[in-house]
């Protein structure tokens, strides 16, 4: 690691090397390191001047086209004027990424900061919460330095609040990371998807998330989670997935009306529930009582569709969490299941963007190593997206979902000024996105 560069541009190691040795003192001797490179960006950025950035191209995602060269005049932390020609006011200082594309930061919509590759029940139960609240802060750097400048943390997998910790350290300049929506710990029933069923009972190993047992603990654990900092809250409405004769079937933990009264009592203060569910009925239930967004929807019924058309509710497919588990199966016949599941997803997925289902892009990062979920994005287009319509779900809808519209998700004036550089064509060739060389969050270059 080096010192920063002029305006504010920091050096930082390869993303994919935080989370490779989780350990805790040299994780701890990487966060103090951070945190005195942030301190020196914040106070350049203290007296901060106009910057434009240059380069061979430049993505409009509202008009689906590329301006040829582009320029972004950025002042302080929100861009002043975007075209293929800018004001250069007296003395700005000019960027010229030279032969790549300039498009905003890219969104992650579903993602997990405290979990890393290796076993989840494994290492919830031996990390301490400061041991993975430290991992966490990596893992969103780690986010960052890949051109993720906007995220949605959903769950922290028994680590409670501690992403409150994470979210508000980012916020107020300490540590990098992107600009983050958190939901605390994630809601489950006694006996549920995250719960630890396959542990000797006598032992009460905790859950990976909250018990939430009916319509009159549901709002007092949502009322908890809101007390403790949660921008949303995080449901999980389906258990256990099997694929049986190429039929997919998932169980349902939560009843229409109890999904309902925890989105009235969150509405109730201005938040909105997300929910993990596969398949039907549960698909149905949450849709019915007007969740945010369904994440991983491998399934999804007609009349579930239509309802997601109607009210804008949003799929998040997570392909590439898929991938990774089929790829990384422990036996042949469970990576001949994984597979399984992952084509009917994207069948599933075929249909589902015809319906007319709003989409958004969420990799399900954590599981797999962050810094890498680009692939999502490569993975909607292999399933029938084209990429400018996969790009569009992920800044256009990402920026709904999170709450943004208007702030973040396009390169306009007012906005934000998170913008990435990819070499290529973006709209030609989606995996540039693995190949991000320019970062900038808030008017504050982190790589270059």
């Amino acid at each position: 690691m080096q010192n920063p560069q002029p305006h504010h541009i920091s050096k930082w190691y390869h993303p994919s090397e935080t989370m490779k040795k989780p350990h805790f003192v040299p994780a701890l001797t990487t966060l103090f390191l951070v945190c005195t490179l942030i301190s020196n960006a914040e106070s350049q950025t203290e007296s901060a001047h106009s910057i434009v950035l240059h380069a061979a191209r430049l993505l409009d995602i509202e008009n689906g086209r590329i301006l040829k060269p582009g320029e972004v005049l950025v002042q302080g932390e929100r861009i002043a004027e975007v075209g293929s020609k800018v004001t250069h006011p007296a003395g700005a200082e000019t960027i010229d990424l030279g032969d790549s594309t300039l498009l905003p930061g890219l969104i992650d919509a579903h993602v997990h900061l405290f979990l890393h590759p290796g076993a989840e029940d494994l290492q919830t139960v031996e990390e301490s919460v400061p041991q993975r609240t430290i991992l966490a802060v990596l893992a969103a750097q780690a986010d960052l330095m890949a051109g993720f400048t906007a995220e949605r943390d959903m769950g922290t997998e028994g680590a409670g609040s501690a992403d409150t910790a994470v979210r508000n350290a980012i916020d107020q300049g300490l540590v990098p990371g992107p600009r983050l929506r958190i939901s605390g710990n994630a809601i489950d029933i006694l006996g549920g998807h995250e719960d630890a069923n396959h542990y000797n009972p006598a032992q009460h190993v905790l859950s990976n998330a909250t018990y939430a047992n009916n319509p009159a603990e549901l709002v007092t654990v949502i009322r908890e989670q809101l007390k403790e900092g949660a921008d949303f809250i995080k449901i999980y409405e389906t258990g256990p997935d099997t694929v049986r004769d190429g039929r997919f079937s998932a169980i349902y933990q939560y009843t229409e009306a109890e999904l309902k009264a925890a989105v009235e009592e969150a509405a109730r203060t201005g938040k909105q529930v997300a929910v993990h569910a596969t398949g039907e009925p549960g698909t149905l239930y949450a849709a019915r009582a007007g969740v945010v967004s369904i994440d991983h929807a491998n399934q999804l019924g007609d009349e579930t569709m239509r309802i997601m058309h109607e009210k804008l509710i949003f799929a998040v497919p997570t392909f590439t969490i898929f991938e990774y588990f089929s790829e990384h199966a422990d036996s042949p016949e469970q990576r001949a299941h994984d597979r399984q599941m992952l084509d009917l997803h994207g069948t599933e997925f075929r249909k589902q963007f015809a319906a007319g289902v709003p989409m958004a892009v969420g990799s399900d990062v954590g599981p797999f190593p962050h810094g890498t979920q680009a692939r999502e994005l490569e993975l909607m287009v292999k399933y029938g997206m084209t990429p400018l319509a996969a790009l569009r779900a992920d800044l256009l809808n990402g920026a709904k979902l999170l709450g943004w519209q208007g702030q973040i998700g396009e390169l306009k004036p007012g906005y934000f000024a998170d913008v990435i550089a990819v070499p290529g064509d973006p709209l030609q060739d989606i995996t540039v996105l693995q190949k991000v060389s320019f970062v900038m969050k808030s008017g504050v270059v982190y790589r270059k």
